[in-house]
């Protein structure tokens, strides 16, 4: 995020950092990683995966409900996002 404070202008929004060695400040973020460890454990080669089965994989992931996404899935709140934000989304 090199470039932050300008995305941040540029979007008019609020960028955040979490605190090096602070994972309770990334709460979704190490859900995401523990989920993704259920296929992927950690230190797995991903050569030897096809770019067929890591898409599966994500497939996987973002149309699996989420808690924190009101029991939405990842892929239904960025196209409602995408619908309703395309300016912000780059469309």
């Amino acid at each position: 995020m090199a470039a932050h404070e300008q995305l941040a202008q540029r979007l008019a929004i609020q960028i955040f950092f979490a605190d090096p060695y602070s994972p309770w400040q990334r709460g979704t973020n190490e859900n995401t990683n523990g989920l993704l460890r259920q296929y992927l454990p950690k230190g797995t080669d991903l050569s030897g995966y096809t770019q067929r089965e890591l898409n599966a994989i994500a497939h996987r992931l973002n149309t699996r409900p989420r808690q924190c996404l009101d029991v939405a899935t990842p892929l239904e709140v960025y196209a409602q996002l995408r619908h309703h934000s395309p300016v912000a989304l780059g469309t």
